[in-house]
């Protein structure tokens, strides 16, 4: 099986539409929300006092996780009921987990995508 990057065709495997899940995974605000959601689902007034972030910056994530398909809601009165909507993200996550527990220090002293990148990817 080949693995490109672009023009998927027989016994070849897309990689932009995994690259695209990791990027929705990929800031912190939006990985805390789906870690949180990991544990059961919450209203947005629960995630901001948990996490302690902004309402608007909660709901603009949640937005996205949404669009994303990795999360829905339920109406509950006059609130929302955020969970899940893919329960394999916890697998994932736990997935990282290992993997960050293997490699130590390494990713977040990584010199292009660490706690401090060094600047733009060429």
């Amino acid at each position: 099986m080949a693995i490109i990057i672009s023009d998927a065709g027989p016994g070849r495997v897309e990689l932009a539409p995994a690259a695209a899940l990791f990027r929705s995974l990929g800031d912190p605000a939006r990985l805390a929300i789906v870690r949180r959601l990991a544990l059961g689902p919450t209203r947005v007034v629960d995630l901001v006092d948990e996490l302690g972030l902004a309402q608007s910056t909660v709901s603009k994530h949640l937005a996205c996780l949404r669009d994303c398909g990795l999360v829905d809601s339920a109406p509950v009165g006059r609130a929302s009921l955020f969970r899940l909507a893919q329960p394999g993200l916890v697998d994932i996550l736990t997935a990282a987990e290992t993997v960050l527990a293997a490699t130590g220090n390494a990713v977040a002293l990584c010199p292009t995508y660490g706690a401090e990148p060094c600047g733009p990817l060429s």
